[in-house]
């Protein structure tokens, strides 16, 4: 999945005339911090939140020394760049442009969690696992074999670093939704299960808090 297919239709971008009031506006609207701005077809850069609120509201957010100039993403880079600049930058949308820095849209975090969400990796029934694991002792080929040893597949998997560690935390997505078999067998190969969630359990818990909310909104 590239940029240029998670382009936003939602929301424009600011042009060199409009207010800082009329910024604040448009992110509040959608629940964003940050809105590219452009000067008919070029992009110029990010304006932030902060940036509107260190200046009067009706000032034209053309006069702000903006803080984020230069983070955008190519049409054709692919999601994993797109989550690396957001996360680098602290963005909530991030601008996309061609090659010769024409503006061609922009993609929201609720983009990027709307396409994961809708993957067939996150969509499809099935269980989490979260292994403990040293960063020697990893191998996705030995532990996706002894999950298939249960016949269940690995239907997604990322791995988390801690600073300073050896250690790493391997988080699967399961096809299973009944796991005992396949955390029994992890453990009998010496994995530390740190955490593992059914999915009958988990419906169960969110049904659980739903039905808690319900009854203290009707107090």
């Amino acid at each position: 999945m590239i940029a240029e297919n998670l382009l936003t239709d939602e929301m424009a971008p600011l042009r060199l005339e409009d207010k800082g009031s009329e910024a604040l506006t448009i992110m509040n609207l959608f629940g964003v911090r940050h809105l590219p701005l452009v000067n008919h077809d070029d992009y110029v850069g990010i304006v932030g939140e902060d940036d509107v609120l260190a200046h009067d509201l009706e000032e034209h957010v053309a006069t702000y020394d903006l803080q984020v100039k230069t983070a955008f993403v190519k049409n054709y880079d692919h999601i994993y760049e797109i989550m690396r600049m957001m996360a680098e930058k602290n963005l909530t949308v991030i601008p996309v442009v061609s090659d010769d820095h024409k503006y061609l849209g922009m993609i929201s975090q609720n983009d990027l969690l709307s396409f994961f969400a809708n993957t067939s990796s996150f969509a499809e029934p099935g269980s989490i696992v979260v292994l403990e694991v040293g960063k020697r002792d990893y191998s996705l080929a030995e532990i996706s074999r002894i999950v298939e040893s249960e016949n269940t597949k690995i239907l997604s998997s990322f791995i988390t670093s801690r600073p300073d560690s050896q250690k790493i935390d391997v988080t699967l997505k399961l096809s299973a939704q009944s796991i005992q078999n396949v955390l029994a067998t992890l453990e009998r190969f010496e994995y530390v299960v740190k955490a593992s969630f059914d999915e009958t359990d988990y419906l169960d818990s969110l049904k659980e808090r739903y039905d808690a909310l319900m009854t203290f909104l009707n107090v």
